[in-house]
């Protein structure tokens, strides 16, 4: 992101709140307060700064974000803005998620407070150029993942939830044509209380499901295209205003399609899983669907199947690492504080090395995922570092999971404590593939 006034502002705010003289005189939780309204006004300020662009209501060249200039160094500090978006993340999902998580996850969806607390952010003019109403400079997969952490450690069904949308746009910007920008970027950014929700489908309900062999099919005709097959675990998907639907276009391989919900022969229906209730998940059936030429998504054959997936797994793992420091910042007060046998359990080596695993495992995972984001952010290739981490973090996500529920013991197991949701969250790690992007 740009350097700007308000982004110093914004800067300055937050460095304010983080001031440890606050405590001596009492005026913490105000200044917290301060620095979250202060930022929510900041995107809104942003926001509305760049509605003084022209809306793209005619067909505008296709715009593509470079990436930032290269570095020689690999260096893990964020940037004034990118510690700006994280503060401001970090009390949303500290004061409107975490406290909503419970009854989004019971009712299955998110509640309509919770989705006005998250859309007025404006999180999405992140990944819209500017000729299209936003404010995207350059792309920047490394503030995705940070975005994906903070939302993840509220809660990641609604994580899921809030980033659909996001990860459309961001496909979007990266392969669409100029057409499918100038018809849908600004509509992405036209109000953020009535932004259009849209979403990816790739995974399908075939045993051993590989995202690179899809079983929905794709053929040519005289006037565009037709898609037959079936797609589960479709975040929010009967709301969906748009589809970027992939599927196996006949002798050409993987591909991704631009489906509205008007479409004849397109089905939605309930999908309930085990975690991420809170994302909405649902089948989406495609009989006979017919396209027309301009729904494939990207022009002169520049759209990449790999990198999508490999974009997708980084969010995925941003979710883990968010939801897998919400169970270890529980872990370790609850531990402190339970006693057995006349002390607090974590002066039992065994407790003490689990959590001390958690830490190091959470660690890894987080460093592991911020060096394949960076080399993507950098434009080096980045698919082996993706494949590692992915890797990892789908076995200690699970890992991790299981041991917050055993830390807790009993407890572990009821719905009084969060970690049983983070357990059944985490779990969609190693399972679930598309959905998002970096």
């Amino acid at each position: 992101m740009a350097r700007d006034p308000i982004g110093l502002a914004l800067a300055t705010i937050n460095r304010l709140a983080g001031a440890p003289w606050l405590d001596r005189f009492g005026l913490r939780k105000r200044a917290e307060r301060l620095a979250f309204q202060g930022t929510r006004a900041g995107f809104h300020a942003l926001a509305a700064s760049s509605k003084g662009f022209k809306r793209a209501r005619q067909l505008l060249p296709t715009q593509r974000l470079p990436g930032p200039s290269r570095q020689d160094l690999f260096d893990l500090s964020l940037s004034d803005e990118q510690q700006m978006i994280v503060d401001s993340l970090q009390r949303l999902a500290q004061e409107a998620i975490r406290p909503a998580a419970a009854i989004a996850d019971e009712a299955g969806k998110l509640t309509p407070d919770l989705e006005a607390a998250i859309n007025e952010l404006g999180l999405i003019h992140y990944a819209v150029p500017a000729a299209f109403g936003g404010t995207a400079e350059h792309q920047s997969p490394v503030t995705s993942v940070l975005i994906g952490e903070q939302l993840a450690w509220g809660d990641m069904g609604i994580a899921l939830a809030a980033l659909s949308t996001l990860s459309v746009a961001q496909a979007l910007t990266r392969w669409g044509s100029g057409h499918q920008q100038s018809r849908y970027l600004p509509e992405f950014c036209e109000s953020d209380a009535e932004a259009p929700v849209a979403t990816i489908a790739v995974d399908e309900p075939h045993p051993l499901f590989d995202p690179y062999h899809l079983h929905t099919r794709a053929h040519r005709t005289e006037h565009g295209f037709v898609l037959n097959g079936l797609k589960s675990s479709v975040v929010r998907a009967s709301e969906a205003r748009l589809l970027l639907v992939s599927a196996d276009l006949e002798n050409e391989g993987p591909r991704l399609f631009l489906v509205e919900p008007g479409a004849a022969g397109l089905a939605c229906k309930p999908d309930p899983a085990m975690g991420v209730r809170a994302a909405s998940t649902e089948q989406v059936a495609l009989s006979d669907v017919a396209l027309p030429e301009g729904a494939l998504l990207g022009e002169n054959d520049d759209f990449d199947y790999r990198e999508f997936l490999d974009r997708s797994s980084l969010m995925r793992c941003a979710l883990a690492i968010g939801c897998a420091q919400a169970v270890l910042d529980y872990v370790i007060p609850y531990c402190n504080e339970r006693e057995a046998f006349g002390e607090p359990i974590s002066h039992r080596q065994s407790v003490a090395f689990m959590i001390s695993n958690i830490a190091i495992e959470l660690d890894a995972m987080r460093l592991l995922t911020w060096r394949a984001a960076s080399r993507a952010e950098q434009g080096l290739p980045f698919s082996r570092e993706t494949a590692l981490a992915r890797l990892f973090c789908n076995e200690k996500a699970m890992e991790i999971g299981s041991q917050g529920v055993q830390l807790l013991g009993g407890h572990g197991f009821v719905k009084e404590h969060p970690v049983e949701r983070w357990y059944r969250d985490l779990r969609s790690i190693a399972v679930l593939n598309g959905g998002l992007q970096a």
